[in-house]
């Protein structure tokens, strides 16, 4: 008896499974997307390119005012909180733009005759930009400001920026998902990465000081 048959057998049912759940899951994707653009209500369109359009300047502008105020206060904790939301918006442009050469996925606009573009959607579609650096943002700026009142807002102007790209038409359901975990994700490794420089920095203090006192 050939002892490799159903070893064969097992490997092409799972790469058929597989297949088979990725149609799916691609079918699910564009049934979401149709959904959300084609039965939208277009007097939102204006609202929605609003929102879509401040992905980049508040994303941008956030840890330049908060950089600006611990410069006047002279306060280097601000400005470091400034610079770990910086770091995490270039983190999360970084992998996002990575990946969307890597993957380079057609718009939904360019695949589909029925989903209607509302804004401009230059470029290959996973995942959402927009939605990586809004996430990057609302996460970074929670996790340094723990308050509901800045942690409420700030993850519902994240997931608004998200929503608008598929309601303009520009992305799928799963490049707005993608985008979000990237975003999140980039500042949390940001937030980690500080915090082991710090813990670096102030261990190489100590032993200086240490030095000093022999």
């Amino acid at each position: 008896m050939n002892t490799r048959t159903p070893f064969l057998k097992i490997i092409n049912f799972l790469g058929l499974f597989f297949c088979v759940s990725l149609m799916n899951a691609q079918n699910i994707d564009v049934d979401i997307l149709h959904n959300i653009n084609v039965n939208r209500n277009t007097s939102l369109d204006g609202t929605f390119r609003v929102v879509t359009n401040s992905a980049l300047p508040i994303s941008i502008a956030t840890p330049l005012i908060i950089y600006s105020v611990g410069l006047i206060k002279k306060d280097s904790t601000t400005k470091k909180t400034a610079l770990f939301i910086g770091e995490s918006f270039v983190v999360s442009a970084f992998i996002t733009t990575a990946l969307k050469y890597t993957t380079k996925r057609q718009r939904p606009f360019n695949a589909y005759a029925d989903i209607e573009k509302g804004t401009a959607g230059p470029g290959f579609s996973f995942p959402s930009g927009h939605t990586s650096v809004a996430f990057a943002t609302a996460t970074s700026l929670s996790m340094e400001y723990p308050k509901w009142y800045i942690i409420a807002p700030s993850f519902a102007w994240a997931s608004a920026v998200g929503y608008s790209r598929m309601h303009l038409g520009v992305h799928y359901p799963s490049d707005v998902l993608a985008g979000a975990i990237i975003g999140s994700g980039s500042a949390y490794l940001s937030y980690k990465l500080n915090k082991w420089i710090n813990k670096n920095s102030n261990e190489e203090q100590k032993i200086l000081k240490n030095n000093e006192l022999k």
